[in-house]
């Protein structure tokens, strides 16, 4: 199993550069049983004196190319790197210069991006006001790839909160420590892109990223505030904790409206409810579409990122956000109900009218463990794409 390779590589205990032998029983576990070397061996310390180490690895029973997998581990390893850094050292200006750097790499890469007020006055309501207190603007970044000889059009959204204290609906001492982490989905999207352009994909991509930290200040967003988000739909906020559902409902809308995807994933550590709905090792998957439902839990396998599929059933879950004064609230009525379906069905609300396959991956509990990041998503949203 990729989480027990992990846990064997973390435990050897081995310091300077190792050597790895790996036997696969079947040719296709390749991606996972890298991957998940790799994940045993983060990039990012915070230590002085740590110098980096070369991990090598040695393949038995794979004679597939080893290029792709080499790729992929650097784009997971990458993206670990970026969730394991505070919000001190990647804050949403530097979360824009690593997207710059990897729009730097490739010529057929090109990178536009809204901040600060910029946001509002483009009808992003919901990161503008989720981001608007923090000393670093909220940061709408769109990377796009369009190989000439393309014929569907792929959009990536990732949740990118660099910090969430809560907001005025501010997180206890012990709930807010790792919130540093509440980026992953974002830091995913950026690293599976990155490795998809690489790769020489033969499809139309574009990877949005939500960037915003949920701070408290004078500007901060109250209960009882009612904003409009970029799908039109205004949202009555009774909690500024359920801040991700606000950013990714503007990254939906805005890829709908703007690319006009012929599939749509969104991916993002959203609620505290997922590991209870699906455990800690796995993700959540929302899904409109059975086919792609289907494809995801087979990407999870032969990745290692595991998922799960939660009950998708708008029509039970719409009510959930009933407001008197507004098209919706930002929080559901009964906590008992479906919780990680429900804030599915939320991003989902401000898509009303796509009618394509969409899928929504809820990642909080697999994009940490023991203290690290994981890296998770990079394997799974490349290998949805059928990429390796």
């Amino acid at each position: 199993h990729p989480i027990a390779i992990t846990h064997i590589v973390q435990r050897t205990g081995l310091k300077g550069n190792i050597d790895i032998a790996l036997l696969l029983e079947h040719s296709e576990h390749a991606l996972a049983a890298t991957l998940a070397v790799a994940r045993g061996n983060p990039l990012f310390s915070g230590g002085s004196g740590k110098a980096e180490r070369t991990v090598t690895m040695t393949l038995f029973g794979y004679d597939g190319p080893l290029k792709p997998l080499q790729i992929v581990c650097d784009a997971m390893r990458n993206a670990q790197s970026m969730v394991d850094r505070p919000a001190n050292l990647l804050n949403t200006s530097q979360f824009l210069d690593h997207a710059k750097a990897v729009a730097k790499r490739f010529k057929d890469v090109s990178l536009h991006s809204l901040r600060g007020p910029q946001l509002l006055e483009q009808g992003l309501g919901g990161m503008w006001a989720v981001g608007k207190a923090a000393q670093d603007p909220p940061t709408f970044i769109v990377l796009d790839y369009a190989p000439p000889e393309a014929t569907q059009q792929i959009c990536w959204v990732g949740k990118g909160i660099v910090y969430d204290t809560g907001g005025l609906s501010i997180k206890t001492k012990t709930s807010m420590p790792s919130m540093k982490t509440d980026m992953a989905g974002a830091a995913a999207v950026l690293g599976a892109f990155a490795a998809a352009v690489e790769l020489e994909v033969n499809y139309g991509l574009c990877a949005i990223l939500c960037v915003a930290e949920n701070a408290v200040g004078p500007n901060s967003i109250r209960p009882d505030d009612i904003i409009t988000l970029y799908s039109g739909r205004t949202v009555e906020v009774a909690n500024t904790d359920a801040e991700g559902r606000l950013v990714l409902a503007d990254g939906v809308a805005w890829a709908v409206k703007n690319r006009s995807p012929d599939l749509l994933i969104d991916i993002a550590t959203l609620t505290g409810a997922q590991p209870i709905a699906t455990g800690k090792r796995h993700g959540a998957l929302y899904c409109n579409d059975e086919e792609l439902e289907a494809l995801a839990l087979k990407a999870g396998r032969y990745s290692g990122d595991l998922v799960h599929a939660l009950p998708y059933c708008p029509e039970f879950y719409r009510k959930e956000y009933a407001s008197a004064v507004a098209d919706m609230r930002n929080t559901v009525k009964d906590r008992a109900n479906a919780q990680t379906s429900c804030a599915g069905q939320f991003i989902g609300n401000h898509i009303a009218k796509f009618n394509k396959p969409w899928l929504h991956i809820d990642m909080a509990g697999p994009s940490k463990a023991n203290g690290r990041a994981t890296g998770y998503g990079v394997g799974l949203l490349l290998a949805l794409a059928e990429v390796i």
